[in-house]
C-alpha cells in the first residue's frame, strides 16, 4: 500500500519528532488532556470503600478495554476521592508508568465503552482527552507509536522499578494536526490496523492447530503404530486403548537400567564456565530436543553426590515438577552436564529401547494423562522416581520404535518449519502495524483523501485477499 506525502513540511526538534507537515502544529499532552497517576493502592486502609479497578496486566493485553473484561478486574479499596478522581469514562488513555521490566513501561489501552464503578488502579496513569482539543482515538495511537514510546522509555528512570511519572508523561509533545484530520487519520488507522490483527489471528490460529496436529500425531503415531492395517489388541490399560497386537505392554523399569535426579544445593557450584547444568527451563514439550536458551554451568567438587546423574548420550530427561512430562533424549550438546533435582534421569538399555522413540511416548498424549494422574504435592504438583519407573508404555519391536521415531522426526521438523513461517509472518504484520501508525500519525503519509470500504463485505473480502494462506 502507498500514500502521498503533504506537499510541504518543516523541520522540529522536539522529544521524538524530526518533520511534520507545514499545516500541523506541536503541543504538550498537559495542554489536550487531563494526566493523573492512579492514587488507588494495593493496601486497604481503614475506613476506604472496596473497589473493582483495572490494572496493568489488562493494559498489557487488551489495547481497546471494553466490558468484555469485567472477568479481569480487580478488587481493593479506595478513599472516596480516589473513587470519584479515577472513574474510568469511555475515551480515557490507560499508560503503565512502572515496572520492574522496562519494555512494560508505557503501554497504553484506550476505554472504548462506558464501564460502571470501575477506577484506574495502581502502577498507572489517566489520561483524559479534552474532546474539544483532541480525538481520543488521535492520541491513543500517538502514544502507542513507536517513536513516542521509545522517547518515554529513554527518560524512564530508577533501579530495581523503572518508571516514569504522571509529570513526565504529560509534558510529552504531540504533533497537532486540526481536528478533523485527527479524526480521518483515526478512522485509517481503525480500518487498517483492524485488518492487520485479523491476518495476525489468522496466523495465531494456524500456528495453535499446527501444534495440536503435532500432538495428535506423536500421539496416533506411539499407540497405533504407522501400519493402519496391523491387528490390535485390547491394551488392558485405560488410557492406551488399543495398540498393535504384536506390541508388549510394560512398565519403563523394564526398559532402563535405572532412573535417577539431580541432587539438591547445586546453586552453590554455579559459576561462568564449567559444565553445563540441564534444568526444567532446557525441556520442552514441543520436541525431544533439549532447549538450549538458558544455559547454566557449575563446577562441582571433586566426587560429588551429583556425579551419579551425570548425562551421556541417549538418556531420557523429563521433568517431574512444574509441567510434568516436558522431556528430552539427550544428545551431543548436553552431554556430560548433570541434571538438576526437578528433572528424572532415565537410562534406557539400547537393545531393547530406542532414546527417541521412548521420548516421543512420554510426549503423547497417553503418557501425558498417565503423568498427570500420578503427580502429588497440592499446589505444586511432582512426579516421584517410582513414578516414572511405572509409567506403562506399548513396546513395538526396536527396529518399528526407530522407524517411528524417524517418521516423528521429520514430520516435526516439517511441522515447526509451518510454525516458524507462521511467526515470522505475525513479525512482519506486527512491523507494518507499527510503521503505520507512526507514518500516520507524523504526517509522513497524507491520509485526508482516504475512504474506508463502502460495505462490510467489501471489508472481509480486503482481508482475505490480503491474508496469508496455509494449509494444516
Amino acid at each position: 500500500m502507498s500514500f502521498h506525502k503533504y506537499p510541504e513540511y518543516k523541520s522540529i526538534d522536539f522529544d521524538w519528532l524530526d518533520e511534520l507537515p507545514e499545516s500541523w502544529s506541536v503541543k504538550k499532552l498537559k495542554y489536550v488532556a487531563g494526566v493523573r497517576a492512579s492514587g488507588v493502592d494495593k493496601h486497604k486502609r481503614e475506613g476506604e470503600q472496596e473497589v473493582k479497578f483495572l490494572g496493568t496486566d489488562t493494559v498489557y493485553s487488551t489495547p481497546e478495554i471494553s466490558k468484555a473484561v469485567q472477568f479481569q478486574l480487580n478488587v481493593s479499596t479506595a478513599s472516596t476521592n480516589d473513587i470519584k478522581q479515577f472513574q474510568i469514562e469511555a475515551g480515557d488513555l490507560l499508560v503503565t508508568k512502572d515496572s520492574v521490566v522496562p519494555t512494560r513501561i508505557a503501554d497504553v489501552s484506550i476505554i472504548v465503552e462506558p464501564m460502571e464503578h470501575t477506577i484506574c488502579g495502581y502502577h498507572l496513569v489517566l489520561i483524559r482527552p479534552k474532546p474539544r482539543l483532541i480525538n481520543p482515538r488521535f492520541l491513543f495511537y500517538c502514544i502507542k507509536s513507536k517513536g513516542a514510546n521509545k522517547y518515554l522509555l529513554s527518560i524512564a528512570r530508577g533501579t530495581t522499578i523503572i518508571g516514569i511519572s504522571a509529570q513526565t508523561i504529560s509534558g510529552l509533545r504531540l504533533p497537532e494536526p486540526s481536528l478533523l484530520e485527527q479524526s480521518q487519520i483515526a478512522q485509517f488507522l481503525d480500518h487498517e490496523t483492524t485488518k492487520i490483527d485479523a491476518l495476525i489471528r489468522e496466523q495465531e490460529r494456524l500456528i495453535e492447530l499446527l501444534q495440536e496436529k503435532r500432538q495428535a500425531v506423536i500421539s496416533h503415531a506411539v499407540t497405533k503404530g504407522l501400519d493402519p492395517d496391523v491387528p490390535t489388541k485390547d491394551s488392558g490399560v485405560e488410557w492406551l486403548g488399543e495398540v498393535p497386537a504384536h506390541w508388549k505392554v510394560m512398565p519403563v523399569k523394564f526398559l532402563v537400567s535405572f532412573v535417577t535426579s539431580g541432587s539438591r544445593g547445586w546453586a552453590d557450584f554455579y559459576s561462568d564456565s564449567g559444565e553445563l547444568f540441564f534444568r526444567i527451563t532446557n525441556l520442552t514439550r514441543d520436541s525431544i530436543r533439549p532447549k538450549l536458551e538458558s544455559i547454566q554451568y557449575v563446577t562441582p567438587p571433586e566426587g560429588s553426590e551429583g556425579s551419579r546423574a551425570k548425562i551421556k548420550v541417549g538418556d531420557i530427561l523429563v521433568s517431574i515438577t512444574a509441567d510434568l512430562g516436558s522431556v528430552c533424549a539427550a544428545d551431543k550438546s548436553i552431554e556430560g552436564g548433570y541434571v538438576s533435582q526437578h528433572v528424572a534421569l532415565a537410562r534406557p538399555i539400547a537393545t531393547l529401547c530406542s532414546s527417541n522413540w521412548l521420548a516421543y511416548f512420554i510426549l503423547g498424549n497417553a503418557a501425558k494423562e498417565q503423568l498427570l494422574g500420578s503427580g502429588y504435592g497440592g499446589t505444586k504438583v511432582q512426579l516421584s522416581l517410582e513414578d516414572i519407573r511405572e509409567l506403562v508404555v506399548a513396546v513395538p519391536p526396536t527396529d518399528e520404535q526407530i522407524s517411528i521415531a524417524q517418521m516423528l522426526d521429520k514430520r516435526l521438523q516439517e511441522m515447526e518449519a509451518l510454525i516458524s513461517e507462521a511467526k515470522a509472518a505475525m513479525a512482519l504484520l506486527s512491523e507494518r502495524r507499527s510503521a503505520l501508525i507512526s507514518a500516520a500519525v507524523t504526517g509522513k503519509i497524507d491520509v485526508r483523501n482516504w475512504q474506508p470500504p463502502t460495505d462490510e463485505n467489501a471489508f472481509n473480502e480486503e482481508v482475505r485477499q490480503t491474508g496469508i494462506e496455509a494449509t494444516v
